[in-house]
């Protein structure tokens, strides 16, 4: 059993004939905020469905804390923290339901204080009794942001977590999230297109091109280009370019 939070080794998938992602590797240690980086349609969300269960490679290996999310799906899904598109959350459920939902689902017969004060930071509690159809997007983004992180869970996975989000709110979260994975030892897998996130949050980024992972940058690499005061923008453009032009697209 590893001591890492994931890792995902050798990862092939797509839908039907047609392969999205080719040969995937990451690894997350306990503390590691790890930001996905990439053009529309490159395999993002692709990649994060694997990691979550909602889809079945086809080749390659997935486990969360040491489990096997093939051959223990069960032992990997309970220290995995998932926040969903909020266009998928249950339209009939108020808020609190959705919150005790996922925490029965993860053993537990309430909603936990701390998750309760991060609501009320989020200014979100007013909305626990709403239901979710008449929730906007922002509030939707933040009910989905908080049933991730449900039952403290070792690895947190988010898409675009923070689209639709007001700028407190935003800042709010971003402290919140690095706290937390340092105080868990646990690890955020988190695909964004916002560079301030890379710039002032990651511990480690990634670029995906074509299904492919194409350019990491490491802790040290991004604490230098912090302290040189460099162009992040600047630098995922040319890691994007030399990645494509070594593919040939």
């Amino acid at each position: 059993m590893s001591g890492n939070i994931l890792e995902v080794r050798g990862l092939r998938a797509g839908y039907g004939l047609r392969t999205v992602l080719e040969n995937i590797s990451i690894t997350l240690a306990a503390g590691d905020w790890f930001v996905l980086l990439g053009p529309n349609g490159c395999g993002k969300s692709t990649l994060l469905d694997c990691v979550v269960g909602r889809l079945k490679p086809s080749g390659g290996e997935i486990c969360i804390a040491g489990h096997s999310l093939a051959k223990k799906p069960y032992e990997a899904k309970i220290q995995l923290g998932y926040g969903c598109a909020p266009d998928a959350l249950p339209a009939l459920l108020t808020s609190r339901q959705c919150l005790e939902v996922h925490a029965a689902a993860k053993g537990l017969s309430t909603i936990a204080d701390d998750l309760l004060a991060l609501a009320e930071q989020l200014r979100f509690s007013p909305y626990l009794e709403s239901f979710v159809d008449t929730l906007s997007l922002g509030t939707r983004q933040k009910l989905a942001v908080l049933l991730a992180l449900v039952g403290d869970p070792q690895l947190i996975v988010l898409d675009e977590a923070f689209n639709g989000l007001d700028p407190a709110s935003a800042l709010v979260l971003k402290h919140h999230l690095r706290t937390r994975i340092e105080r868990r030892g646990g690890a955020l897998l988190l695909a964004t297109h916002s560079l301030d996130i890379v710039e002032h949050y990651a511990d480690r980024a990634a670029v995906l091109i074509d299904g492919r992972l194409k350019h990491e940058w490491t802790k040290d690499e991004l604490q230098k280009l912090r302290e040189s005061g460099g162009d992040f923008e600047a630098a995922l453009a040319r890691a994007t370019v030399e990645s494509a032009a070594s593919l040939d697209i």
